[in-house]
């Protein structure tokens, strides 16, 4: 009877160095996720990972406020970003306005809890 060993493949591990690394290009402008991972050797998903877990450790030891109302559309100066056509970069607040017949419902959210924004606005919408 012949055996033949055969080496089972491990998984590569990365220092957290060069997890960091490779998250901070990924925050360039104009770079992409995929052309990071290729430019490592790396799996595009495991990169994406490495991203989403970076967002969520760095929103973790703060906490998210509550959502801040917005004042009712009368009384807001100007119009959201999108109606105009441009964007509103001097503005880093997330900002929702649902209407349903007559009844408008605005909110403000920061930047760091726009998972917590989207969760809310599912339930909302159901």
């Amino acid at each position: 009877m012949n055996t033949i060993a055969v080496e089972r493949r491990r998984r590569r591990r990365y220092s957290i160095e060069f997890k960091a690394e490779a998250v901070t290009a990924c925050r360039q402008p104009g770079v992409s996720m995929a052309a990071v991972a290729m430019s490592r050797s790396l799996n595009a998903n495991l990169l994406r990972r490495w991203v989403a877990e970076a967002e969520r450790a760095a929103e973790a030891p703060r906490g998210n406020p509550p959502p801040k109302a917005l004042p009712p559309p009368a009384t807001r100066s100007g119009s959201f970003p999108w109606r105009s056509g441009r964007l509103a970069h001097s503005d880093p607040r997330i900002r929702v306005e649902i209407r349903r017949g007559a009844t408008v419902v605005g909110v403000e959210w920061p930047p760091s809890a726009a998972r917590e924004c989207a969760a809310w606005l599912r339930g909302f919408l159901k």
